[in-house]
């Protein structure tokens, strides 16, 4: 599979989707792809700029939404003319899928969603690259049926059927926890699609904090050395320059300053493991 005009795949170079969990400012958004983007040059990686526009599935009332979606396309817009990376951001509503499509070079469809057909399909026959997540309801055989789904509108609409990747971000375990069955993102790679480990959503703890989700950060490396060591096509990660001050997601999100590090760790384990 090419993604945005570089092969990817489960036995191809490691990728990187990351950036803050929410569009907070234009400021910090702009801050965070720049020093994204010199990573990508210097480690010789595709790097995929996220950010949310509007985070729909927040704990609370009370919590930070981000700046909708005419003024979060206005920002993703920008970071992508100023900074030359290609941009992701997720959908709620079908009828995101199409103003979306025109600014993003990746949608992507929140796990929560993962069992909603009409947004599935939507987002499959917008013509661009989609990461589905996993939801932390549903086994990883099960994304084979969504993938199907996908595959068919795509079809449907005369397009490319092979623009589909597939998210791990962790499985329900009790309440307020989530655990990784590493077997899943080999399960999920058996479907033809490549595959994207969500690092830091993995180690969420949802609704941990009462009013708002926790998080286990420190595992963030743990789980990535893992997954990376299964032999995966992408690695998502959320990053902040001061993730305990960040609007959304901070308890699990990977501070920027430590993501180079990391990223050269997960880098030499990539290529051990595909070059076997």
């Amino acid at each position: 599979m090419h993604l945005l005009g570089q092969p990817i795949g489960n036995d191809r170079r490691l990728f990187l989707i990351a950036g803050p969990c929410v569009l907070e400012s234009e400021r910090l958004a702009l801050d965070v792809a720049t020093m994204l983007a010199a990573i990508a040059e210097r480690l010789g990686i595709l790097v995929i700029f996220k950010a949310s526009f509007d985070k729909a599935n927040r704990t609370s009332q009370a919590s930070f939404r981000g700046p909708g979606l005419d003024a979060g396309l206005a920002i993703l817009a920008k970071v992508r003319a100023e900074t030359g990376l290609p941009i992701l951001t997720d959908v709620h509503e079908t009828w995101q899928v199409a103003p979306v499509a025109q600014v993003v070079d990746v949608l992507q469809t929140p796990a929560f969603l993962a069992r909603q057909t009409d947004l599935i399909e939507a987002a499959a026959q917008s013509g661009r690259p989609v990461n589905i997540k996993k939801a932390q309801f549903m086994a990883p055989g099960d994304m084979a049926r969504v993938l199907d789904k996908a595959e068919r509108a795509a079809a449907r609409a005369g397009l490319d059927t092979g623009r589909f990747l597939l998210c791990e971000r962790g499985t329900s375990f009790g309440y307020n926890n989530l655990v990784n069955d590493m077997r899943g993102l080999d399960i999920m790679a058996s479907t033809g699609a490549p595959v994207v480990f969500d690092a830091t959503h993995s180690v969420q703890l949802p609704g941990g904090q009462g009013d708002k989700s926790g998080g286990e950060r420190r595992f963030v490396p743990l789980l990535s050395r893992a997954a990376v060591a299964c032999g995966i096509a992408g690695l998502f990660l959320e990053t902040h320059p001061d993730p305990d001050q960040a609007l959304s997601d901070g308890p699990n999100a990977w501070p920027l300053a430590q993501l180079e590090p990391l990223l050269e760790r997960l880098l030499a384990i990539d290529t051990l493991v595909k070059q076997a």
